[in-house]
C-alpha cells in the first residue's frame, strides 16, 4: 500500500505527463478529423468507459440536485465551451502564443480562490512561483510569438483563449469548494456525456464539409485522448483537488508545455534550444518555490 504522502506527488506527475502528451495526440488527430467532431467523440467514448468502470466497480453516480448542478457546470464551463474556444482559436493563433495565453490559468485560480475560498488564500511564495512559471513558459515559446492585432480573428482568438483560461480557473475553484463528496471518477460521467453530445452535434452540423479520415492515426488519437487524456487526467486531477491546495494544483499547467516540448523532441525530431532549457529552469524553480512551505514541513517531520 503506497502512503498518501507518496501518492500525491505521483498523481501530480501523472497529470503533468498525460496532459503534456495530449498536445501531440490532438495535433495528430486534427490532421484527420475536424476539431469539434474529434473532441466530441473523445468525450463520448470517455463517458461510456466511465459508466462501464463505475458499473463494474459498483460505484454510485450521484443524481441529487446539488450534483446535477455541478455536472452542468462541468459540462459547459469545463468541457464544451473552453475546449470549443481553444480549438476555434488555434485556427488563427500560433500554438506558442496560445500556450502562453492559457498560462494565465493559475493566476485566475489565485484570484478566484482568494474570493471564493478565503482559507485557501495563496501565500507569497505561491504567487512568486506562479509568476516565475509563467515567465518560463514565455521564454520557451518566445521565438514563436507573433502578435498581429490588425487581424480581427487573430485578436478574438487571443481573447477566446484567455477567456477559456479564466473559465477553467473559476471552475477549478468551484469544484474545490463544492465537489468533495463526489467520487472523482463518476463525477465526470454526465459532464462528458453532455459535452460529447454537444461537441459531436456541432461537428456534424458545422463541420460536415470537412474531409474526415477515420485512419489508424485518427482512431488511435481519439482513443488515447479518451482513455488517458480525459479519464486518466481528470479523475487524477479531481482526486488531487481534494488533497492539495488548488493554486499548487493549477501550477501543473506550467509543466505540461515542457512535457509537450520534450515529446516533440523525442517523437517528432523537433529541436531543443537554449530557450527551452532556460524556460524549464524558471518553471521548475517556480514550482519549487510554490511548494517550499510544504517541502520544508515534510523535511522537518522526516528528521523527527
Amino acid at each position: 500500500m503506497i502512503p498518501e504522502k507518496f501518492k500525491i506527488p505521483i498523481a501530480y506527475a501523472i497529470i503533468c505527463l498525460l496532459w503534456g502528451s495530449t498536445w501531440l495526440a490532438i495535433k495528430v488527430g486534427v490532421e484527420e478529423l475536424s476539431p469539434a467532431f474529434s473532441a466530441g467523440i473523445r468525450f463520448l467514448i470517455a463517458a461510456v468507459l466511465i459508466y462501464l468502470i463505475a458499473k463494474y466497480r459498483r460505484l454510485k453516480i450521484s443524481y441529487d440536485a446539488e450534483s446535477m448542478k455541478l455536472y452542468l457546470i462541468l459540462a459547459f464551463f469545463s468541457f464544451s465551451i473552453p475546449f470549443g474556444l481553444v480549438y476555434w482559436a488555434e485556427q488563427f493563433v500560433p500554438s506558442g502564443l496560445a500556450s502562453i495565453l492559457f498560462g494565465i490559468f493559475p493566476f485566475f485560480v489565485i484570484i478566484f480562490s482568494t474570493i471564493i475560498i478565503p482559507d485557501q488564500k495563496p501565500n507569497v511564495m505561491q504567487v512568486i512561483g506562479a509568476v516565475l512559471g509563467f515567465a518560463g513558459i514565455f521564454v520557451i515559446f518566445s521565438e514563436q510569438l507573433i502578435i498581429n492585432l490588425d487581424l480581427d480573428l487573430y485578436f478574438w482568438g487571443m481573447i477566446a483563449i484567455a477567456f477559456s483560461a479564466a473559465m477553467q480557473g473559476w471552475v477549478a475553484v468551484h469544484i474545490k469548494k463544492h465537489s468533495l463528496k463526489i467520487n472523482p471518477l463518476t463525477m465526470n460521467f454526465l459532464p462528458l456525456l453532455i459535452a460529447g453530445t454537444v461537441m459531436t452535434l456541432i461537428g456534424l452540423i458545422f463541420e460536415w464539409d470537412y474531409d474526415w479520415n477515420f485512419s489508424g492515426k485518427a482512431i488511435s488519437s481519439v482513443a488515447y485522448l479518451a482513455v488517458f487524456g480525459t479519464i486518466g487526467t481528470f479523475t487524477t486531477y479531481y482526486w488531487l483537488m481534494k488533497r492539495i491546495n488548488v493554486v499548487l494544483l493549477s501550477l501543473s499547467s506550467f509543466i505540461t508545455p515542457i512535457v509537450a516540448v520534450l515529446l516533440g523532441f523525442f517523437i517528432l525530431d523537433e529541436v531543443l534550444t537554449s530557450r527551452d532549457f532556460l524556460g524549464s529552469v524558471f518553471v521548475l524553480i517556480g514550482i519549487l518555490l510554490a511548494n517550499l512551505k510544504g517541502l520544508l514541513k515534510y523535511l522537518k517531520e522526516k528528521r523527527k
